[in-house]
């Protein structure tokens, strides 16, 4: 019997990449089984279904850093996912390492963003019994939420990779294997997030005049580059030169640049996302998200038709929560304004 092209594609993994790679034909599989797909692989087929999702075209209007900006070439919680998945895939095919599967995970690690960025999230963690997380609730998003409530049965691997790829504040390379993706592609993700937002975010915030150019910690220009496209550069390699050198099995950065991006890091901490600039309006994006969680739990029925359910699938704080963190920046906005703000008489 002839065999399919995604046979064929599995076969090719095989033959060329790393002996560390996840190989698609190796999958732990999905949840809920399904009929394997005759032209892609199980990853790609993953990563179509994350591009072609809702969540994922709600992206573009969500915040990265700055509130709504006026200028066109600011960051969204989209372009930043897109640099991510970027940066990924150049680690992993430098390390013959499987970029399905890499792009999946990707693509999909912020799905679960609520809007106004990390402010809405530090919000809905204050207000909503249990607490929030935006990567336990982008697997939420891919298992339960999606294609009005079936989810999009994804491979265990992408999963996984969508929940282990955040590190806050915490450890850059985490040396507890039980907080690290178990796949080396899921590892390059949780890399290539922070390269690309320290790299953005410091860019973002010298357009918007936050900080200027010699504002950067010296030490840090001195080792990374003076540009953008410099210090992600020497990040990049340091990750492919030093993982090879090691061997390939584990992802590894030399000491001076992990040091390097750990300062700047902290450095974005101190001077822009804890900024008064930037927070002044965070502070008002916070009201909007309290008070019209505080309105939906005291409208219940309000809410099932605003969300267009016919009933409950979880506690209703669940389901408020899962309608906010969903919302777009501008949604939240116009549906605060039609709840609270009192509208112009029509004259007839």
């Amino acid at each position: 019997m002839d065999k399919t092209i995604r046979e064929e594609l599995e076969e090719r993994e095989k033959l060329t990449l790393s002996p560390f790679a996840t190989l698609s034909s190796r999958t732990r599989g999905r949840q809920v089984h399904e009929e394997e797909c005759p032209l892609r692989p199980a990853f790609q087929h993953d990563r179509d279904r994350i591009i072609h999702s809702k969540s994922f075209r709600r992206l573009k209007h969500k915040t990265q850093v700055f509130l709504v900006p006026a200028g066109d070439h600011y960051r969204t919680r989209l372009t930043h996912t897109l640099e991510v998945s970027q940066i990924a895939r150049t680690i992993s095919k430098a390390l013959s390492l499987n970029e399905d599967l890499t792009e999946a995970i990707a693509l999909g690690h912020d799905l679960g963003h609520t809007p106004f960025g990390h402010a809405g999230e530090e919000t809905l963690n204050e207000i909503v019994p249990g607490g929030f997380n935006h990567a336990d609730q982008s697997l939420r998003v891919v298992d339960l939420l999606e294609k009005d409530g079936k989810g999009l049965n994804l491979t265990f691997e992408v999963r996984e990779g969508i929940l282990k790829h955040t590190k806050g504040k915490g450890e850059i390379l985490c040396k507890d294997p039980s907080e690290m993706a178990s796949t080396l592609e899921g590892q390059v993700v949780r890399i290539a997030d922070i390269i690309a937002y320290v790299n953005h975010d410091i860019d973002d915030a010298i357009r918007g005049g936050v900080i200027s150019q010699s504002d950067i910690p010296k030490r840090c220009l001195e080792c990374l580059g003076e540009t953008h496209s410099k210090r992600i550069n020497t990040m990049v390699r340091g990750v492919v030169w030093e993982t090879l050198r090691l061997g390939g099995e584990r992802l590894s950065i030399p000491e001076d640049i992990l040091s390097a991006i750990w300062e700047l890091r902290e450095f974005l901490w101190d001077r822009v996302y804890e900024n008064e600039t930037v927070h002044a309006d965070f502070h008002k994006a916070a009201k909007i998200l309290r008070e019209v969680y505080e309105y939906l739990m005291n409208h219940p029925d309000y809410f099932l038709e605003l969300a267009g359910n016919g009933s409950l699938y979880d506690s209703l704080e669940r389901c408020v929560c899962d309608f906010l963190a969903g919302m777009t920046d501008r949604y939240a906005f116009n549906l605060y304004e039609k709840l609270f703000l009192p509208m112009p008489w029509t004259v007839l």
